[in-house]
């Protein structure tokens, strides 16, 4: 089922074109691997925004909104996905499983694997490129972004499901005030919630993200402040000096000012678009992902 929306939302004076923004769809109707129950927190979903097609430029990003793996921050999700569209982008708004309901990983990475997969293998019905499947992730989303840019894996071709013979890995990453590491500069509350209080210390290492960058995690943009007084800035830096030393492409943007949690920060004090967003859309047309 479909639910068609004529959005008149505002990002500083630009007006976005009409999306259409389809019903939420369970990542596996039979249930999720892992799964608590069949409650609404145990049921992962994605929701499809589809551009205005004399917009559609082919590209999607799947959005993993931050929340600390104990919410989910509907800024971080919804305002992208139409911000995106507005540039042609299809967004994917990811509705993941949560630590506040019982879950740690590796269910929220299946979770993310899943989104990008079956963006994928439903790709000619939503009228994308499978090659332009980015992933977007904030705070607590953004660990979950880097954590699939650099824990993918290819799809099982002899797989009964089609979905899973696809790969889960993304074409392009964009991380927002980013978790990265479980180590010295990690935010506590997002490690505890993932992995709980007493984790595994082998486990902290491999989900520390910025130790598992390689030659083959995609090229990323990275923003964060100087004053985020939440996640601790080096969390970006950390990963983009790996993506470096991997001779990964990337861009990092450090900002003076702004408060943790920003997203596109069309209200006060500010009351127009934070600079990142103008950054990243030009980053984007390198990509290709934008015209």
């Amino acid at each position: 089922m479909k639910l068609m929306f004529a959005l008149a939302y505002f990002v500083g004076t630009a007006l976005m074109l009409p999306a259409e923004i389809q019903a939420p769809l369970p990542l596996w109707p039979g249930g999720a691997p892992g799964a608590r129950g069949t409650n609404e927190n145990d049921v992962p979903t994605l929701t499809a925004y589809l551009p205005d097609p004399t917009n559609a430029t082919g590209a999607a990003m799947v959005i993993c909104p931050g929340g600390g793996y104990a919410h989910l921050a509907a800024h971080e999700g919804n305002d992208y996905a139409l911000w995106l569209n507005q540039h042609g982008v299809a967004g994917f708004v990811l509705k993941y499983r949560l630590g506040s309901s019982g879950y740690h990983h590796p269910a929220m990475l299946q979770d993310a694997e899943r989104a990008v997969r079956m963006v994928r293998a439903n790709a000619e019905a939503w009228k994308i490129d499978p090659k332009r499947v980015g992933i977007m992730g904030s705070s607590a989303g953004g660990h979950l972004a880097s954590t699939l840019l650099t824990h993918f894996e290819p799809g099982d071709a002899n797989a009964a499901d089609p979905i899973e013979r696809q790969s889960s890995r993304p074409d392009i990453g964009i991380l927002c005030y980013p978790v990265i590491t479980f180590g010295e500069f990690a935010h506590v509350g997002s490690r505890e919630n993932l992995l709980g209080k007493h984790p595994n210390p082998e486990l902290v290492k491999s989900l520390s993200n910025e130790l598992q960058v390689t030659k083959d995690t995609p090229p990323c943009f990275l923003w964060q402040t100087f004053e985020d007084k939440t996640v601790p800035v080096e969390n970006s830096m950390l990963f983009a000096a790996a993506l470096r030393k991997a001779g990964v492409p990337f861009d990092l943007h450090i900002y003076q000012q702004g408060r943790h949690g920003l997203g596109l920060n069309d209200k006060p004090p500010f009351n127009h678009p934070h600079p990142w967003a103008a950054d990243c859309l030009f980053w984007l047309k390198v990509q290709g992902f934008v015209n």
